[in-house]
């Protein structure tokens, strides 16, 4: 459970009010962003996106050319 202070949470419930959404949808923006931020994957999709450019990255740098140089 989540408490907020009498303001914070009269005016999280006037922004709710103002864009047509609930509280839940608020709070699932919110924590999509703060995952966002910190490179969390959301979802099944963006986790195989991450895993996917990690992979794609470190084949990139393992890989040589013909005259010693990683390729750019």
């Amino acid at each position: 459970m989540i408490a907020f202070d009498d303001d914070t949470f009269d005016k999280l419930k006037q922004l709710a009010r103002d864009r047509m959404a609930t509280f839940q949808e608020l709070a699932d923006e919110a924590f999509a962003d703060l995952f966002k931020k910190h490179g969390i994957p959301i979802d099944l999709k963006d986790a195989l996106k991450k895993s996917a450019g990690v992979s794609k990255a470190a084949t990139a740098r393992k890989t040589r050319s013909k005259t010693g140089r990683t390729p750019s």
